[in-house]
């Protein structure tokens, strides 16, 4: 039995929220969520908040124990880009992309 929780449309770029994602993989919940904890990363606050919220959905959902719990998969898509523009010198102007992530956890309870 597995339970899942996805933020979608986060204002953090894919690369760096994939660098703190890749830390939890395969990790159990408590582990997980300290390693969020004391991660210096913006992205490490909106991870652990899906990481709860997939933990939530596995315990009231499917009736599963938050003890068991592993983080079975976990990944960042990316999301929709949003443009903007700069001003430049000579009438020119910058594009500026503010990327967005889709982050998907899945949780299930560990074999043995």
């Amino acid at each position: 039995m597995e339970a899942k929780a996805v933020a979608r449309y986060v204002r953090i770029a894919p690369r760096k929220a994939r660098q703190v994602i890749d830390l939890i993989r395969g990790k159990r919940v408590e582990e997980a969520l300290n390693l969020l904890r004391f991660t210096p990363r913006n992205a490490a606050d909106v991870i652990a908040k899906v990481l709860k919220s997939a933990v939530a959905n596995a315990e009231n959902n499917h009736q599963l124990n938050r003890n068991g719990l592993v983080v079975s998969e976990a990944y960042v898509d990316q999301g929709p880009t949003m443009k903007r523009y700069h001003p430049r010198a000579q009438g020119r102007m910058a594009m500026i992309r503010k990327k967005t992530s889709h982050i998907t956890i899945v949780v299930k309870e560990k074999e043995g």
